[in-house]
């Protein structure tokens, strides 16, 4: 099956264009439950539990320039390289190996990652993902994936790199909604 927008060389080139195809389907797109089966059957998350389905509209929205809550093969492969590097991270500083993070981990996995938040912010961010006070694997990919979707945005809203932003109200809600 030939891509729209690739020749036939580019499966050859890429050896995730065959995976992206046979988990895409005739549409060519990827959509949540297409990416929750991928994840899941690739085992990418090892001995954590799989993601959910929420987790897996995240990580397209993240990518999803088009606007089409599906993901194409561009978007398939720049999310595998996020998803590698932040599982990384997360092995790095889940030091116990309890599959689970704890306030300071968290907060040093987020600084490491170029995220400068205030203790109020943390605190917010540990109410939202943990329970018990400890993260799992996915709860984090989706802190990961809004926290990364909302200074993309931010940033462009803040053409002078003042580290403020104007946002008038309509634009606040379609950007919190659709992280």
């Amino acid at each position: 099956m030939a891509y729209p927008g690739y020749g036939a060389a580019h499966g050859a080139q890429d050896p995730l264009y065959g995976y992206f195809s046979a988990v895409a389907g005739q549409d060519g797109q990827i959509s949540p439950d297409e990416l929750q089966r991928c994840l899941t059957q690739s085992g990418f998350s090892g001995s954590y539990k799989p993601f959910c389905l929420e987790t897996c509209r995240l990580m397209i929205s993240m990518l999803d320039r088009d606007m089409s809550g599906t993901m194409g093969f561009n978007e398939f492969k720049e999310l595998c390289q996020v998803l590698n590097g932040w599982k990384t991270t997360f092995a790095s500083y889940d030091r116990d190996r309890s599959g689970t993070m704890e306030g300071p981990e968290l907060q040093h996995a987020i600084s490491a990652m170029g995220f400068n938040l205030s203790p109020q912010a943390m605190n917010i961010v540990m109410k939202r993902y943990s329970t018990n006070g400890r993260i799992g694997f996915d709860d984090f990919m989706s802190c990961c994936i809004r926290l990364r979707g909302l200074t993309d945005h931010f940033r462009r809203r803040d053409t002078t790199q003042a580290g403020a932003a104007m946002f008038h109200y309509d634009d606040f809600v379609q950007v919190s909604m659709s992280l």
